[in-house]
């Protein structure tokens, strides 16, 4: 007799001890299907709204996308340099001012053979055994004062955050950027790099290197800071650079295709993007991208990923004339998402001030604080001007 496999015939006296079977074979499904079944089917299905070792896996996930974008960058910037066997720093000094609250050292020191780079030193005077404090890189906006801007010998008012940051204890190195200040000179034509903003980013890593050999600075805690040219080097680098715990930019940036100059400075430099692509920043923008946004292989949303999780901090004034706010809240709308998905929401901050291309002192104050927090820095009473 042929026997159907799909009916089961059941005496009545078995009922409760196969109801019995059925329920523990039932309960045991359950068990290994929650505890077994992967956490992106359950996420899926939205069975789970939290797994807990996402993190973990956005982590490395987020590591491969930071660096394809680290990539993206080379291809409008060139290659970052091969930084082993790096040479001895041979610090020449050349003067120093000493001040109620730090001594500022102007100096120079070896970044790769035949190059030196020209920066000011501030270190803070402490009282008996010297002690690791925090320390800042501070990078300047166009002037041809270079470092000098953030001293505060400029014209400017709200440029001096070089010698605020001093006066606040933080060990704090100043350089020149390629064809201002002191490397006013510099020759494009003749350097190792295909674009100046990769020698900057080289440079500025060795700033964070001769930082790291200090006994008074704590080797942990490094941040970067700029204002307009600063502002987008201090996004550059801190991309590259995972030893900088926290970035800040001020009117440094917005998505390349909201970057405006007005019809005038379209013209003076072949297109509105024009100014990214001169001699002194990345020529590859216009030889190479034909000035095209689109074209472009990353965007600074882009960037601001490549940051996350650690600390970023943007000062966007809504009047800003080159860095249009409206490009600014796109590109954070797109990198919120990066740092929520890691975890890491409140390490993205971005304020507007009704101001133009500036860095106005209430925001200062604000970054001074966000800087303190981050770093573990218990700052010296150093009022904002």
């Amino acid at each position: 007799m042929r026997v159907n496999p799909f009916i089961f015939i059941t005496q009545p006296e078995n009922l409760k001890s196969e109801a019995m079977t059925l329920i523990s074979k039932f309960l045991l499904i359950l068990f290994l299907t929650f505890n077994f079944l992967p956490a992106q089917v359950w996420q899926g299905l939205n069975f789970v709204s939290e797994i807990r070792d996402l993190p973990a896996k956005s982590s490395a996930s987020h590591e491969k996308r930071r660096q394809q974008i680290l990539r993206n960058m080379e291809k409008a910037m060139g290659r970052l340099p091969d930084r082993s066997n790096l040479p001895s720093f041979d610090i020449k000094i050349i003067d120093s001012v000493m001040e109620d609250r730090f001594t500022r050292y102007t100096l120079s020191f070896v970044v790769a053979e035949n190059e030196r780079l020209p920066v000011y030193l501030y270190v803070p005077k402490q009282r008996g055994t010297i002690q690791r404090i925090p320390a800042m890189l501070v990078l300047h906006g166009t002037s041809v004062l270079g470092k000098g801007v953030v001293d505060g010998q400029g014209p400017l008012s709200n440029r001096a955050h070089a010698r605020e940051l001093a006066e606040r204890g933080y060990v704090v190195i100043a350089p020149d950027y390629p064809s201002f200040g002191d490397l006013k000179d510099h020759n494009f034509d003749t350097d190792r790099y295909e674009s100046a903003t990769m020698q900057a980013i080289f440079n500025h890593m060795r700033c964070v290197d001769l930082l790291q050999s200090r006994p008074d600075v704590d080797p942990e805690n490094i941040g970067v800071i700029g204002h307009s040219l600063g502002g987008h080097n201090a996004m550059f680098v801190a991309a590259f650079d995972t030893r900088l715990k926290v970035a800040v930019s001020s009117s440094g940036w917005t998505q390349f295709e909201y970057y405006n100059i007005g019809e005038e400075g379209s013209k003076k430099y072949g297109g509105k993007l024009g100014p990214w692509a001169q001699t002194r920043y990345m020529p590859l923008i216009r030889t190479k991208y034909k000035l095209d946004a689109k074209l472009i292989p990353f965007n600074f949303d882009d960037i601001i990923a490549a940051i996350a999780p650690r600390a970023f901090f943007s000062v966007s004034p809504l009047k800003d004339a080159n860095f249009d706010v409206n490009g600014v809240r796109e590109g954070i709308l797109l990198a919120e998402k990066v740092y929520n998905n890691l975890g890491a929401a409140d390490m993205l901050q971005v304020r507007y001030p009704d101001a133009g291309h500036d860095f106005p002192v209430e925001n200062r104050k604000e970054v001074y604080g966000f800087l303190d927090r981050t770093l573990g820095h218990t700052p010296l009473y150093a009022p904002v001007k």
